[in-house]
This record gives structure tokens, C-alpha cells and sequence, in this order.
């Protein structure tokens, strides 16, 4: 495993607060009648997707949009309920654009980036303005303002939300603007589409190979420059909150065409999502954070109390206060229910590890609002939450107005991703990746609601100015041709694994294929690590990898609409990203946010190694048959020096 540690983010020189201010004033421009002759390739339309493509068309430049998706609006994004995060300091609480800074770089156990950090704080408040402007319906205290509520690692009211449709809301603002654009002509809009591979001309990022999914043709698209807005690979744990679709294909595809691959093995788990029900569950259900404003958490103070209510002898609304524990409150006083995910999930897992958990299975916490209605009566808990506890409701047979609702952690978001520098490039020239595609602002844990901003933030108001630092050496390049050798060689690979599907003939489905490998995922690599069960899922992912390629069977014809075939590729991809995800994992010998060693612990808190540790991993395909090789980028903190992460 060959090191290098001279990766180079290009940040800018001068004081944080300045850093994009001073570098955005002076980075080179293309013209707008250069523009009209330049091409970019935009995949996945989820916010940053299409926040990027309207915002690349509305400057001039002509845009290809792709997703698999049968329009944009049915991105994941719209899955995000509680709100997005903004230091506009509208309650007057103490909020500002360094506290919002600080927030996140603390939430990320001092794991990302200081000058990327700064700069999403500093851009969040045009967001909810550019917001507003497409008339977004956000919620409006009595007066007219906009309201604010707090989410996880916070002790201010800075996120912005739609009752708990904030990212439905969000998106359909991106995709209006998306739509003028494609109405317009600047954007050519490819529904059911999916990349299959990235080209590459002489080291630069010059295409796309695409199949068509409703008839499964194989096409080519050239463009000067590649946005990847392909969103996480939560999905390569089987059962995750995430849509059942969301895949790691294109991100994967450039890591195995030279893009790095950073910190892999963060891995956010969300503390509110409804507990896995039985064996053969597709996905799981996500409670949004924002509940934990006024939902308390708790189990019964003994094992015995926990079985009686698993029993049906008692129920939970009837057990007396003295024998609950709130134990976020107990053991985090400061911030009490609204702590950060990842410190959330462990105390979840702790309580249920002790044989205090709510369901048959142990793995289940109560989320209490009792107290809030009796404080505030169920009319405003209901305007404030209604759509989730009808959601809930739906969902579980139970009345959350009446009784508590079961919530136990699960897996959300990925904070790692393409590595990419300031100007949200790869190590690959010419190729982009932006939002949760990317892994530059979010550490090792991302705090709720701020996974909306970093993917408006990057579609908006970074990418369109740091895209020009490569485009605007390349308006002597003319339209890319797709005739080139290197189409050709791409796509004769991109057929010949489609082929290899089918020739492989054996007896096991995708699906169950996929399953062993998120119960491998989620034993050795989920929650909490070791390096004995790391070790061992390295050995037992490269047989399901074997297995996979003697045993799998495809129906159907690779020139028809095969769903089949769309799964086959993206459980592949995950099972060779799984194998990168536990060498990462095995690598980090500390515990910091999502990343929990158990070997790394303090008192049941993560233990840092910040000499050891304080880098990005940014791992490198080095063949077929060869282990990854890591690269680092060593982080700096000029302004907010690494502690010991507190939120008693």
C-alpha cells in the first residue's frame, strides 16, 4: 500500500474569512460568447444536480443533464424532511457564519476541511434567499418571517424547513429553474439514463457512456468537462433510509478511472428511522432529526420494565416517570435530545445492548412527545410534524399523538466520496463531483440539515464560478467527438461486462446477492468496527465477489428495459466498494464520528488520534487485482484547533 502525502487541495492563500471572497474576484473567466461553444455533462438532477445544470445554462454554456430517474423530480432529495441549515441568526441567539463554521467542523470530529467549512457557512444564507425568490414555501412564524428550529450539535435555531418536506420543496424550486432552462434550450434533459463509465482523452475528463434504460441502447456523449451530482452509497449496506435506487456506479466508475476515493468509510448512522421490521425488508423508513426538537428519548430504566413493554403487560405511555431514562438528557445535559448523530446512534445501541431496547429484537428506543403536547397542545405539535406522524402512523399501526413512537439508528449518508479540491475537481482533470457525491465538507459525521445546504451551496454558488478555472482553457478545444478511439475502447468495455452478466447463468438473484453483502457491511463495518471483524470482512466480501461472478442470474436481454440488469451493475460496484470501505476502516486506527473503533474508546465516547490521523484518505485504484493504494491530504486547523468533542 504505497503512500503519498503531497495531495494538494489548492486552497486559497489569506485569512479564512477572505479566502472565497478574494478567490472568487480573480479566478479566470470564459466569456459569454466563449461559452456558447463549450459542453458539460451534468449527472444526477437531486439539488446539486439540478441547482448546477440551470445555474451552468443560465451562464451560457450548453448542458446535457442525465438521470435514472423517469424525471428530476423524483431525485432522493426529496426524501429529506427536517430542514436546511442557514446563518442568517433570525431568532437573534448568537448565530453567525463562524458559529455555523464551528458547529461543523466540531460536528465532523475535526475531520474536514477548514476552508471548504468556512466557505458553506459563508454562502448559506444566499441559499435561502435564492430559495425564497423561487418560492419555496418555507415556514413562517406569525408575523412573516421565516421560522427556524434547532437540529442535532446546535445550540441556536439556524434550519430553515417545510414542515417535514423540506427537501420535496427544495427541489421542486432546483428543478423550476431546471425546467426554464431545458425550456429555454440550454439544457438537454435525459430522463431514464444512467452513466456507465466516464471517458477519458488524454487524462481529461471528456464524456459519458449512457444506456438508455427504457430500451437499453448504449450511447455516447462528449462534453468539455464532467459534474458528477450522483449523490451517496449508503445503499451498499443493503437496508439504509435511502431510496432504493441510489447507487455508487458513477462515483465508482471515475475512482476505477484514476479519481480518488476520500475517507470511504464514513459512514453516517441516522438515530430517527423506524427499526428494521423483518428479514426480508427492502429499506428503511427515516424519522426526521427536527422531531428530536421536541420528542424525548428514552428506554425504561430496567431490562424488566423494557420486556413487560415488549410483552404487552405494560404499555410505554403508562410507565411511571421515575422509572424512564432519558438517557440523552442524563448523559449530555448541555444539548440533551438534539445531540449529533453519531453520538445519538452509540447511546441507542448502548441502551439496547444492555437488554433495554422497546421491540422484539431489543433495537428500538422511545421517541416520547407527551410532554410537548402537554406544553404546547397537539394543534401546534401537529403543524409542526403532522405529514411524519401521519407517515408514522401509516406505517406502524400506532397513533404517535397517543403513543410513543420506536425509532433505532440506521444508515443515512456518506459523508466520504470523490476526493476533490477547492474548486470541487477530482484528481481526474475536467471531472467534478459536487454534493453528497464528494466527501470535502462534512467530516467524519454530518450534522442534520445540512446536507440541503452543501448541495445548493455546490450547485449554485461554488461550482459555477470554480468550474470556469478549467473551462476557461478550453475554448480553443472544439466540440468533443465522440467518434474518438477512446468512446470507442469505453464503450467496448461497458458491453462487454453487460455481456458478462448474462453469460454468468447461475442460480442466486441480484437481491440476494445484495443482502449477504449488506449483513457483512452492517456486521463488521456498520455501528461499531474492529480490526478482527474488519479483517475477517475483507475475506468474506472478496468470496461474495466470487460468488457474485459464478452465481448470479440476470433474466432478460441487455437491449431491452431490464431492471435486473440495472441492479446487477450497482451491486457489483458495491461490492468492490464495500472491500474499499473496511480497508479504510482497518486503516483509521481512531474512533471520530461516524467511524467508531471499538479498540478507540473513551468512557463509550470516540477517541481521536489527531497526530496520527489528522487526514483525508484519499485512496487510489491501482488495478484489478491490487490492493488500493492511500493518499493523504494532511489537514491544517488555523482556526479552530482539535478538542476533545464534548456535548455534556
Amino acid at each position: 500500500m504505497a503512500l503519498n502525502t503531497s495531495l494538494d487541495a489548492h486552497i486559497p492563500e489569506g485569512p479564512l474569512q477572505q479566502k472565497w471572497t478574494q478567490y472568487r474576484s480573480t479566478l479566470p473567466l470564459v466569456s459569454p460568447n466563449n461559452k456558447r461553444r463549450i459542453d458539460v455533462i451534468v449527472v444526477g438532477t437531486g439539488l446539486a444536480g439540478a441547482s448546477a445544470a440551470a445555474s451552468l445554462s443560465e451562464l451560457g454554456y450548453n448542458v446535457k443533464a442525465f438521470c435514472y430517474q423517469d424525471s428530476p423530480r423524483r431525485a432522493h432529495s426529496i426524501a429529506a424532511q427536517g430542514g436546511i441549515n442557514a446563518a442568517k441568526n433570525y431568532q437573534n441567539d448568537g448565530d453567525s457564519t463562524y458559529r455555523l463554521f464551528y458547529d461543523t467542523i466540531k460536528g465532523g470530529d475535526y475531520r474536514s476541511r477548514e476552508a471548504n467549512v468556512y466557505r458553506l457557512a459563508e454562502v448559506s444564507a444566499a441559499i435561502i434567499d435564492q430559495c425564497v425568490a423561487q418560492g419555496v414555501p418555507f415556514a413562517r412564524e406569525y408575523g412573516g418571517l421565516l421560522a427556524n428550529r434547532s437540529f442535532g450539535g446546535v445550540q441556536v435555531k439556524r434550519t430553515f424547513y417545510a414542515r417535514g418536506q423540506t427537501g420535496q420543496q427544495l427541489l421542486l424550486g432546483a428543478y423550476q429553474a431546471l425546467s426554464k432552462e431545458i425550456a429555454g434550450g440550454g439544457v438537454k434533459m435525459y430522463n431514464r439514463h444512467e452513466m456507465l463509465d466516464v471517458v477519458l482523452i488524454d487524462g481529461v475528463a471528456r464524456g459519458i457512456i449512457a444506456r438508455d434504460l427504457v430500451t437499453g441502447e448504449i450511447q455516447r456523449h462528449g462534453a468539455h468537462a464532467v459534474v458528477l451530482a450522483t449523490g451517496g452509497y449508503g445503499n451498499v449496506f443493503y437496508l439504509s433510509t435511502n431510496a432504493m435506487g441510489c447507487n455508487v456506479t458513477a462515483a465508482w466508475k471515475a475512482f476505477k478511472r484514476g479519481a480518488y476515493f476520500g475517507n470511504p468509510c464514513f459512514t453516517q448512522i441516522h438515530p430517527t428511522c423506524m427499526p428494521v421490521k423483518g428479514e426480508h425488508q427492502s429499506k428503511l423508513t427515516l424519522m426526521s432529526e427536527s422531531l428530536r426538537n421536541d420528542g424525548r428519548v428514552w428506554v425504561p430504566k430496567t431490562v424488566e420494565d423494557a420486556k413487560a413493554i415488549v410483552a404487552g403487560s405494560i404499555k410505554a405511555e403508562e410507565l411511571p416517570e421515575e422509572r424512564r431514562d432519558y438517557y440523552l438528557e442524563r448523559m449530555y445535559p448541555a444539548f440533551g435530545n438534539l445531540v449529533p448523530r453519531d453520538v445519538a446512534s452509540r447511546a441507542a445501541k448502548l441502551v439496547c445492548d444492555e437488554g433495554r431496547g422497546v421491540n422484539e429484537s431489543s433495537q428500538a428506543v422511545f421517541l416520547d412527545f407527551a410532554t410537548a403536547i402537554q406544553r404546547d397542545g397537539e394543534d401546534a405539535i401537529r403543524a409542526r410534524y403532522g405529514n411524519l406522524f401521519d407517515m408514522y402512523e401509516r406505517i406502524n399501526a400506532t397513533n404517535p399523538y397517543k403513543s410513543p413512537m420506536k425509532i433505532y439508528p440506521a444508515v443515512h449518508y456518506t459523508m466520504g466520496g470523490l476526493w476533490v479540491d477547492y474548486n470541487l475537481m477530482t484528481t481526474v482533470p475536467g471531472l467534478f463531483a459536487i454534493g453528497e457525491a464528494n466527501f470535502s465538507d462534512h467530516g467524519a459525521n454530518r450534522l442534520g440539515a445540512s446536507a440541503l445546504m452543501q448541495g445548493l451551496a455546490d450547485g449554485y454558488f461554488v461550482l459555477p464560478y470554480t468550474i470556469g478555472t478549467f473551462l476557461s482553457g478550453e475554448i480553443r478545444t472544439p466540440r468533443i467527438d465522440t467518434n474518438h478511439a477512446a468512446f470507442g475502447e469505453v464503450e467496448a468495455q461497458v458491453k462487454g461486462r453487460i455481456d458478462k452478466f448474462f453469460s454468468v447463468g447461475g442460480n442466486q438473484s441480484v437481491e440476494s446477492l445484495h443482502r449477504k453483502l449488506g449483513k457483512i457491511m452492517w456486521e463488521y463495518c456498520g455501528m461499531a468496527r474492529n480490526a478482527e471483524g474488519l479483517q475477517k470482512a475483507i475475506g468474506l466480501i472478496a468470496d461474495l465477489k466470487e460468488e457474485f461472478w459464478n452465481d448470479v442470474y440476470v433474466p432478460g436481454k441487455a437491449g431491452d428495459f431490464n431492471p435486473e440488469l440495472e441492479k446487477a451493475g450497482r451491486v457489483a460496484d458495491f461490492i468492490e466498494l464495500g472491500d474499499l470501505m473496511v480497508r479504510d476502516a482497518l486503516n483509521r486506527n481512531e474512533s471520530c464520528g461516524g467511524h467508531f473503533r471499538e479498540e478507540y474508546q473513551q468512557d463509550g465516547e470516540a477517541l481521536r488520534d489527531d497526530n496520527g490521523y489528522s487526514y483525508v484518505a484519499a485512496w487510489a485504484f491501482a488495478g484489478e487485482s491490487q490492493a488500493p493504494e492511500l493518499n493523504k491530504e494532511n489537514l491544517v486547523f488555523e482556526y479552530e484547533k482539535p478538542k476533545t468533542r464534548s456535548y455534556a
